[in-house]
């Protein structure tokens, strides 16, 4: 069984969808720990009632960032991690922790990488006039959202969305994309292999939907 350390910030919602996926498709993974760098976040909330250990490593208690990532290596470690994997976890980490976990760590951002990494992907994607927005899981590099690919899911920008729609819509393609694409890591379907991609021939890693319809 392997074992998986997801970090949030705020309200967990990929968590939520992460460990349904796990416990309801019986992943050869388990969820060892729950990390969040607020105190307050309601992943943490979440967490407990699923039954998952829940650790809140505040990053303000810590002097600069280089301390915060060496205390939250720390935790990672401690829970033994084989994945460690990001699920709105809103804190830029520094060059020793991502190389640290290299080819073992996970994101999730929400536009079509790389397309809009940053913040603001949504107000963005409609200041530009996009057609497609949606979500990208990628392997963590040092490099701020442009590292490798996982899998990608498109969602149609409609008239008369505003920012607040169109993230709503994403959100429950998140929801479908991420279990999907840790999966594939977890099973050896995805690999990263000579700083790219390596997938099973075959597998559908970019795809199209509409979540609102179905």
């Amino acid at each position: 069984m392997q074992r998986l350390v997801i970090l949030v910030s705020g309200r967990g919602s990929n968590l939520g969808a992460i460990a349904r996926a796990c416990r309801d498709e019986a992943w050869p993974a388990t969820i060892a720990a729950v990390i969040s760098n607020r105190p307050d976040a309601a992943g943490l909330a979440l967490a407990r009632e699923l039954g998952l250990p829940a650790v809140a490593l505040d990053h303000r208690a810590h002097p600069d960032r280089a301390a915060f990532d060496t205390a939250l290596a720390d935790a990672i470690d401690a829970a033994g991690a084989d994945w460690v994997v990001l699920a709105g976890f809103m804190r830029i980490l520094g060059e020793p922790f991502v190389q640290r976990y290299a080819g073992r760590m996970l994101n999730i951002h929400p536009s079509l990488l790389p397309a809009f990494p940053g913040l603001h992907t949504h107000r963005r994607a409609l200041d530009a006039g996009c057609t497609l927005a949606g979500a990208t899981v990628h392997f963590v590099t040092p490099t701020l959202d442009h590292g490798p690919i996982v899998a990608q899911v498109a969602v149609p920008v409609r008239p008369g969305d505003d920012e607040a729609s169109l993230a709503a819509r994403v959100l429950v393609a998140e929801h479908r994309l991420y279990p999907q694409a840790l999966r594939w890591c977890l099973e050896g379907r995805v690999r990263l292999r000579d700083g790219g991609i390596v997938a099973e021939p075959g597998l559908e890693r970019g795809r199209f939907v509409d979540p609102a319809a179905g």
